[in-house]
């Protein structure tokens, strides 16, 4: 079986789905005045560095850009400047946009459409770094040495000016052509060194199919599922991100006393008895996995497209539970890691789509000025986390409600059809085996015993929108 998918299309309603988790369509007429006549805070304080000239990279079609990077290659090592859309600039801690973020926690997406954080004037005009227009941001300043290991950084207030807005597919094909821009020339190697340097300190990182749900073209509400395109241009952005949200741990975590203040990203430690089983699994399916080597090691030399790689990292998604939002206090450091990154953690390069993010920064920023964390950060972090948390929650939920919704849909005219599938798990107890069929691709539960890593073909015997479930059976003889 090729891992592959055709188009396949349906009309879907997604607004069932909204309606079933309360998210507001419409913001508070107060909160987008505020947005709309928001001013920056600190206009008169800011370090003017539209001198740098910085890019974005995000998906097509994307408008509320947070992030720009100008990455240099040194004598040394690296130079990462990285600007970050300074949401708390122009937000009263206050007032009714506060409030409102405080309940949204971070922007919701569905296919039909996004339940922003923000008013869209504010996440995708007014704070967006947009191309060719002066935006205040709080810029990181990350010096690396010739592994790409941080050895300074720092965050202060800047005004900054992106000069051009690229999208993943365009940097991916501009690296294969050897003809990146001079602000990110020095990515693919930067991207390898820290992807490397991850492994090295354990982190796990899974390459599992990524479902995603789109519209046809020239269709209002014709859906298709699709497995969504990652790039090695991808994965390179990815690591200046998990680098600076890095860097701003261990700026929290090296304050004291009444300074040692901070929001982290944190996923406890795999469980050895999950550990054990997943070697057992490896063995069961024939993949070597030496004593000595760490799980991320191990996952990142297989082949994502085998039947193995597939269940392997399938199992190791149980190996990533517990993840949340921890205000610090007086933990030990060493309870608060993040073990998919394999360090210390906090989410500051988001902060257009996350709520936690415009706290984190603002306790970066007062650390590395050399003042005092505001009032309003101290006395509002531990509601900021509890939005994370509870709005995380429902996120995934949602993300998982309109991929069953699709699939059920799609699939719902195919009952009684064969289809090819790798086993990705097999039945246990009262679960069933898990099956990812390719075509369309589909995440599925299946009866009848499946072999876990084999190849199999599959009947497909119940796809009903209205519960949003698809079931598969497998029989041995068919």
């Amino acid at each position: 079986m090729e891992l592959h998918q055709r188009i396949v299309s349906a009309p879907v309603d997604f607004g069932a789905v909204r309606t079933e988790f309360g998210l507001a369509s419409a913001y508070p007429a107060e909160a987008v005045s505020e947005a709309r006549d928001a001013v920056d805070a600190f206009a008169g304080t800011r370090i003017d560095r539209t001198d740098i000239p910085l890019v974005t990279i995000d998906p097509p079609g994307a408008m509320d850009l947070d992030q720009a990077l100008y990455l240099e290659k040194t004598p040394t090592g690296f130079l990462l400047q990285y600007a970050i859309a300074d949401v708390a600039a122009v937000v009263a801690p206050d007032g009714a946009l506060t409030r409102e973020s405080l309940v949204r926690g971070q922007t919701f997406y569905l296919p039909d459409g996004t339940v922003p954080l923000h008013p869209a004037v504010l996440s995708e005009d007014r704070s967006s770094l947009l191309p060719e227009v002066d935006r205040p941001a709080a810029l990181w300043t990350i010096e690396c040495d010739d592994k790409a290991e941080p050895v300074r950084y720092s965050v202060t207030r800047a005004l900054v000016r992106s000069r051009a807005r690229l999208d993943y597919a365009t940097v991916q094909a501009a690296a294969d052509a050897d003809r990146l821009p001079p602000a990110i020339a020095a990515l693919p190697e930067f991207g390898r060194l820290r992807i490397d340097a991850g492994i090295e300190r354990g982190a796990i990182s899974l390459r599992l199919p990524s479902q995603s749900v789109i519209r046809v073209d020239n269709t209002d509400d014709h859906w298709q599922l699709v497995i969504e395109p990652r790039t090695a241009a991808d994965d390179w952005n990815e690591q200046v991100s998990l680098l600076t949200g890095m860097c701003a741990a261990r700026i929290m975590l090296d304050g004291t006393g009444s300074e040692r203040l901070g929001l982290l990203r944190t996923i406890p430690p795999p469980q050895a008895s999950a550990v054990e089983s997943m070697r057992r699994t490896a063995a069961a399916v024939g993949v070597a996995w030496p004593p000595d080597e760490s799980v991320g090691r191990m996952l990142a030399g297989l082949d994502a497209n085998t039947p193995a790689a597939l269940v392997l990292m399938s199992e190791a998604t149980g190996l990533l539970r517990g993840a949340s939002y921890t205000v610090l206090d007086s933990q030990d450091p060493e309870t608060l890691r993040h073990s998919a990154i394999g360090a210390h953690y906090a989410h500051v390069t988001a902060p257009l789509r996350r709520l936690s993010d415009r706290y984190a920064t603002e306790i970066c920023l007062a650390h590395c000025a050399g003042t005092g964390v505001p009032t309003w950060v101290r006395e509002g972090l531990d509601a900021a986390a509890e939005s994370m948390r509870r709005s995380d929650a429902v996120a995934g939920k949602l993300e998982r409600a309109c991929i069953d919704l699709t699939e059920s849909t799609l699939l719902k005219s195919r009952v009684g059809t064969d289809f090819d599938a790798v086993v990705l798990r097999e039945a246990n107890g009262t679960r069933p085996a898990e099956i990812f069929v390719a075509d369309p691709p589909v995440l599925s539960k299946c009866t009848g015993g499946p072999p876990e890593g084999t190849r199999v073909s599959v009947r497909l015997t119940d796809a009903d929108p209205a519960t949003r479930t698809v079931l598969f059976e497998y029989r041995a003889d068919r």
